[in-house]
């Protein structure tokens, strides 16, 4: 017994001393010239643990782990090494090999880890260290801009939406954007906020784009590309990094500006099952002042608008001016001498019409700056627990994620988000072979406000003082003419007339900027949300999502990457009747999918095919399979030239916006296409949208039918009146690819081609309101000015197509200099006359050249970087305007100079350097320079 009870002693001793012991690994990773690499990622193979160098390029790395086992270094731009450890508290100094850019690796373009080189698709990669060391401008999102394929259409300071291969919009519900594998779309608007409640910089760890259809492995609206932004693990990224920014921005109309952005971030491995992090940013700043004050006066569909200058008229309607949409045409239905003939002899004297001329007259409206203060800012927080129970690769993590901000937003018109607040909540489970999430996202408009019904309802207050007043002076001025022998009818002295008489009703009447009355008002006005009488928003909308995938490859002995995955989420729209037509309660609705993908690799390894297949159910409609199919060979003696070619089937359901929409945005009546939204009140008219479905004209002969006086005659839509109502948007991609090296030069080349299938279109119609386009009572509608005007969300049954060619090359010049190119095409393929109702939105330029040079290490601890983009000329179509974009050539360039001995990394940097001020789209501010200097510490 006393043998057994010592065997079991020191069974027990061994075992602890076992669990107990620890191996310490030290050293250090430079490059073939001795120079420190920073974020070198130390790992021990076939392990979870790991770590990453400081700014020295240091390491230490503690593990539970008895050698002999391998530890490799990797970093992005540098080939991977591995080394045998033996002992405990061996030093390992690492000398890394440079590679190229096609050796970096990455994740999501097949859900599993593998080189830029391998990728079946087109991907592009941008880090840690590219943002630490690379980046031009002051924000990190938006310097995706450079790279190849990206789009980024600025809407405002700190509202950049990103998009590839065309179709672009600010609300681009076509591309999706993961931040940790959650959806960073708005559950009611549908689409992406850009960064402003995203990720904090020194947080990211990594960003992989991938453009074009990736549907059959992402879902639904993954049709023009993804975004996935990874955060940094506590337990591989630990310790305090802080930043601060501060600089100004400078515009012609709104001067120059100071800007600040502050941003930190804590994390802590507590033990080898616990971790913990935190982070915040909050940047501040004046956006960019929107004063385009020309009339859009729409034509045929397809084509840029009329321009007529500012004051070009009595009733000018000025872009980013509001509420000079009330006129006396508009409001009363008559012009100046008509409104002087009602009252003749009553308010004004009897003959005084006889001064007067046949003059549409509008309100002075209230310019975009009276109506907002440009107040820019976003505040975001990210809190993360992650929990390792076995200590090994089995992970369980809670994240919270809380933004709220201030910026502007153009869609059918340009909003004010005020203190809009957006949280997301994820509780994940994962390992190396699968993961299963749920998470959710709920926001709230906070006190944000649409501007054209600030400027609108505000001018309905005293409108018909206003207007008698302004007939008044004008009586009085023409009658001084006529005394002194002048001729009132004269062209030049009747705009010298209509000038004073506008002077005199505003002085009188109008309540101007800046005074108390007008804070009043304006406040009443943003606080309400009936857009008879207001303007405010309100959305308090949510979203739900689960989702999981498994990796089966362990279990097939890697004979076969087999993964299994599915997801599901449901809306809950929540805009109180104020965007959707949920004024009775939330709408809810839900949608489904799940995928199946394999990976394998053949002759020799040199043949790689990809297949997956995805199937999805929205409540609304049928079923969806989306199939995928891609083969990358291999070729080369080294296998380094990669050859590529995929197909696959996308699908795009409608979003919410063009499901549920009930918004009056001045002149049309936004309308969604859900089956159970055609008997649903809308607002400011008795119809329905049952009505605006099934019995309206068309656009193009209503407007023909008013250019003809009625000698035009007025057609049905599609001949019976009838519009089909929304169905989801599928498209046929094809893509080839090259990637590999030709001498000293990196070449990544892509060519697609897009056909589409019900085009989610949106399409204007005229519906009589007590008549029929059945019969002659819908025509005496149209002529007596008795419509709606409504934009109804469908599909084109058109024939249309896109395809374009990227080419990027990329080399070192002496070794330690980055030079890289690109070449952009983009081409839409439609014939407007087939569906010429249909506003197809490309929204993209034709031709992009983008150029990039830099020098992390020009001389020690020194580095800069220089970005370059032209872009050809194109029309922006969009409800607010439809007008083409000039060219522009826009440069960006930064210093940096690294001090190691207080973990610090200092910066310098403009963007616009030099150039003119430019926009994205018609009817935001013009786009100035930006210049700032930040001190960054301890970012690794």
């Amino acid at each position: 017994m006393k043998t057994l009870n010592k065997t079991i002693s020191l069974f027990i001793m061994l075992f602890s001393a076992t669990l107990l012991a620890q191996t310490t690994i030290s050293g250090s990773v430079v490059d073939s010239n001795n120079q420190p690499l920073v974020d070198a990622h130390i790992i021990i193979e076939n392990s979870i643990y790991g770590t990453y160098t400081d700014t020295e390029g240091h390491f230490i790395l503690t593990v539970d782990i008895t050698p002999p086992f391998n530890l490799s270094a990797s970093r992005i731009g540098y080939k991977t090494l591995s080394i045998q450890v033996l002992n405990d508290n061996q030093i390992i100094n690492f000398i890394l090999d440079e590679g190229t850019d096609l050796d970096d690796t990455v994740v999501y373009g097949s859900r599993k880890p593998e080189s830029v080189r391998e990728s079946p698709v087109p991907i592009e990669i941008f880090d840690a260290t590219d943002i630490r060391l690379s980046t031009a401008t002051p924000n990190f999102y938006t310097s995706l801009e450079n790279l190849k394929g990206v789009d980024i259409n600025h809407g405002s300071l700190t509202f950049n939406s990103v998009n590839t291969r065309g179709f672009a919009t600010f609300a681009n519900n076509r591309f999706v954007q993961l931040i940790d594998g959650m959806d960073n779309a708005s559950p009611a608007l549908n689409f992406v906020m850009g960064n402003l409640v995203g990720m904090n910089e020194l947080d990211v760890h990594s960003v992989e784009l991938l453009p074009g259809a990736s549907s059959a492995l992402y879902g639904a609206n993954a049709f023009n590309g993804i975004l996935f932004m990874t955060s940094k693990n506590p337990f591989n990224f630990e310790g305090i990094s802080t930043y601060y920014k501060q600089g100004i921005t400078s515009q012609d109309a709104a001067g120059n500006n100071t800007y600040r952005d502050f941003g930190i971030r804590a994390a802590h491995k507590f033990s080898d099952k616990f971790a913990g992090k935190a982070s915040f940013s909050y940047l501040k700043g004046t956006d960019w002042y929107a004063t385009d004050y020309n009339e859009y006066t729409r034509g045929l569909v397809g084509t840029p608008d009329n321009i007529s200058p500012f004051r070009s008229s009595p009733a000018h309607d000025g872009l980013n001016i509001y509420g000079d949409e009330i006129s006396l045409g508009a409001a009363l239905g008559m012009n100046l001498k008509e409104l002087v003939q009602a009252y003749e002899g009553f308010l004004f004297p009897i003959g005084s019409s006889m001064l007067v001329p046949e003059d549409n007259v509008a309100r002075t409206g209230y310019r975009e700056l009276d109506l907002t203060d440009y107040n820019a800012n976003s505040l975001k927080a990210d809190f993360a627990l992650h929990y390792r129970p076995l200590a090994d690769d089995l992970e369980i993590i809670w994240n919270s994620r809380l933004g709220r901000g201030n910026t502007i937003f153009q869609g059918g018109n340009r909003y004010q988000l005020k203190n809009f607040f957006i949280q997301q909540h994820r509780l994940e489970i994962k390992n190396d072979n699968f993961f299963l999430r749920g998470y959710t996202t709920s926001e709230k408009a906070g006190d944000s406000y649409d501007m054209f019904f600030t400027g609108l309802n505000m001018n309905k207050v005293g409108a018909e003082e206003w207007f008698g007043t302004y007939a008044g002076a004008y009586i009085q001025g023409a009658a001084q003419v006529q005394a002194s022998g002048g001729n009132p009818f004269d062209s030049t002295i009747q705009e010298q007339l209509h000038t004073a008489s506008r002077n005199t009703a505003d002085q009188l009447v109008t309540i101007q900027p800046g005074t108390p009355q007008f804070r009043t008002l304006f406040n009443q006005i943003t606080s309400d949300p009936d857009v008879n009488t207001g303007s405010k928003f309100i959305d308090n909308s949510k979203m739900y999502v689960v989702e999981g995938n498994y990796n089966f490859s362990r279990l097939l002995r890697d004979a076969l990457d087999l993964q299994i995955g599915g997801s599901a989420r449901q809306y809950a729209l929540n805009s109180q009747g104020t965007i959707f037509t949920d004024y009775d309660g939330p709408i809810k609705y839900d949608e489904y999918g799940a995928y199946i993908q394999g990976i394998k690799k053949l002759a020799d390894d040199r043949l790689k095919v990809t297949a997956s297949i995805r199937y999805d159910k929205n409540e609304f409609f049928d079923a969806n399979l989306s199939p995928r199919i891609s083969l990358v060979y291999f070729a080369g003696a080294n296998k380094n030239h990669n050859i590529r070619a995929s197909f696959q089937t996308g699908f795009r359901n409608p979003h919410t916006q063009s499901l549920f929409i009930g918004l009056n945005v001045g002149n049309v009546l936004l309308v969604g296409g859900a089956p159970t939204n055609l008997d649903r009140n809308l607002p400011n008219t008795n119809l329905t949208a049952r009505d605006a479905y099934s019995d309206s004209y068309s656009l193009a002969s209503f407007l023909a039918f008013a250019a003809s006086q009625g000698a035009s005659p007025i057609e049905p839509v599609n001949g019976t009146g009838m519009t089909p109502l929304v169905e989801p948007e599928k498209v046929k991609a094809f893509d080839l690819g090259y990637r590999g090296t030709l001498g000293p030069v990196d070449i990544d080349f892509s060519a697609y081609y897009n056909n589409y299938d019900n085009f989610l279109a949106e399409k204007v119609v005229i519906t009589p309101n007590s008549g029929s386009t059945s019969d002659l009572s819908g025509i005496a509608d149209i002529a007596s000015g008795n419509y709606t005007i409504f934009q109804l969300n469908t599909n084109s049954s058109a024939d249309i197509s896109s395809y374009g060619a990227i080419i990027g090359l990329s080399t070192r010049i002496a070794k330690d200099f980055k030079l890289s190119a690109s070449y952009n095409f983009a081409k839409f393929d439609f014939d407007q006359s087939s569906d010429p109702d249909f506003s197809a939105g490309f929204n993209t330029p034709e031709h992009k050249v983008k150029i990039s040079f830099g020098n992390a290490n020009l001389f020690k601890n020194f580095g800069f970087q220089v970005n370059g983009r032209w872009s050809d000329e194109y029309l922006w179509q969009a409800n607010i305007a439809n007008a083409m974009i000039p060219s522009r050539t826009v440069i960006d360039a930064q210093i940096n100079y690294t001090i190691p001995a207080i973990k610090s990394i200092f910066k310098i940097g403009g963007t616009n350097l030099g150039g003119k001020e430019y926009q994205s789209a018609v009817g935001t501010g013009y786009i100035g320079q930006q210049y700032f200097i930040s001190w960054t510490i301890n970012n690794l």
